[in-house]
């Protein structure tokens, strides 16, 4: 029998169908990883369609750092249902009136739009090592430029006319792609935990806060593994663009607790019990005070200092890991929390651990590492920097 299918322990009043978890920690990489997807592109597009200049130099990066995570996102769904060979059945023979449904041509989409930008940004430096010489990986790079190799001012025109048009696409796409989440949580009117019409709100935004921290985090990584100088006009765009969405996004989730509350429906009770025991830590610790309200206070203060050179850097990066950290506590708290509380009202149950196995915390690193190993190639073969020292081909 699998782990996941094992009955849980419980607490008080549940029918013997609850002590199942039907969701297990896979779901809760999921959303998680497709939060990344949309709020990398959303870095890059704000230099691609926006113009905020500070932000280039992470702009090409971050939409590599997309494409990466998208590959994966729908491996932990297939590790969770298991019979991977059946994941385009729901594409073929689709059930219009389920959201899930769509998940398949969200996908295939968005992939597709990522790959067809990435190509037009780095087309020229893919003709430029395509023409390099007669090795094996010029003449690989010969094969993905298409056939294309006008580099003239005016094909390079042509190219940022479609790159444009592609990221102002990928904005709503992306954003759908990942609200699609929230909004299936949301409808979920068995769920008290759940059910709120602010869950797609919530999920959204807190996917441009996970997103931010990523491309905040990996930037100052990778300028240390190439040993070159943090461009701090830069780290400080993320920074205030991460400071303003916690805060924001603190007050929403605030806000729909406070309604939830407030309201009073039936359930509340439950709730009330199983945030104020085993909520304690994962809920208020965790995911408000450690991962929300620190880096708010950490950030709020080197702004309101003007602080500068390694103390910036340090900060904003320590901001960034910890709201990395309140996203994923925030999509653990929301998946497997509402589990916990039964239907019934009248019990609770404890989420059955494993370490091994298609469920287990093993596999769910595994799949929350891979997009990075992926990353770390593709950086190699299209170098995304335009730092000067390392500065690519690619349209800038």
């Amino acid at each position: 029998m699998d782990h996941l299918f094992a009955v849980a322990p419980f607490t008080g009043y549940v029918y013997p169908n609850e002590t199942i978890f039907g969701w297990s920690i896979m779901i809760v990489i999921y959303p998680y990883l497709s939060g990344l997807v949309a709020a990398s592109f959303t870095v890059s597009s704000l230099y691609q369609v926006f113009g905020i200049k500070r932000l280039r130099p992470v702009a090409h990066f971050a939409l590599l750092t997309s494409l990466c995570l998208m590959l994966f996102v729908p491996v932990s769904l297939m590790l969770h249902l298991g019979h991977p060979e059946r994941a385009l059945n729901s594409m073929f023979t689709p059930h219009w009136s389920s959201a899930m449904a769509m998940f398949g041509y969200l996908a295939g989409m968005y992939i597709l739009l990522l790959v067809l930008e990435i190509w037009f940004i780095f087309r020229p430096y893919i003709v430029q090592r395509a023409q390099s010489g007669k090795s094996l990986m010029a003449r690989l790079y010969n094969l993905a430029s298409l056939g294309s190799h006008d580099l003239s001012e005016a094909a390079i025109s042509h190219d940022r006319k479609w790159i444009f048009a592609l990221a102002v696409t990928g904005i709503p796409a992306a954003h759908g792609f990942h609200g699609y989440t929230g909004f299936i949580f949301g409808s979920l009117k068995s769920r008290e935990w759940w059910s709120s019409d602010l869950m797609p709100v919530i999920f959204l935004f807190s996917s441009i806060i996970s997103g931010v921290a990523l491309i905040t985090v990996l930037y100052v990584l990778s300028c240390k593994l190439r040993k070159v100088a943090v461009d701090t006009d830069c780290l400080k765009g993320l920074g205030y663009t991460l400071w303003g969405f916690v805060m924001f996004t603190l007050i929403l989730e605030g806000v729909e607790f406070g309604s939830v509350v407030y309201k009073a429906k039936e359930g509340i009770d439950i709730i009330m019990e199983y945030v104020t025991t085993r909520l304690v830590v994962p809920f208020f610790l965790l995911q408000f005070a450690v991962g929300a309200v620190t880096p708010t206070i950490i950030l709020s203060y080197v702004f309101w200092k003007r602080a500068t050179g390694k103390v910036l850097v340090a900060a904003i990066t320590v901001s960034a890991a910890l709201a990395l950290l309140n996203v994923l506590m925030m999509r653990f708290n929301v998946i497997i929390g509402g589990q916990e509380i039964s239907k019934t009202g009248h019990g609770l149950l404890q989420f059955p651990w494993v370490f091994l196995g298609r469920h287990g915390v093993l596999a769910g690193i595994s799949v929350l590492a891979a997009p990075f190993v992926l990353l770390s190639i593709l950086v190699r073969l299209l170098p995304p920097w335009v730092d000067g020292k390392n500065c690519n081909k690619a349209i800038a």
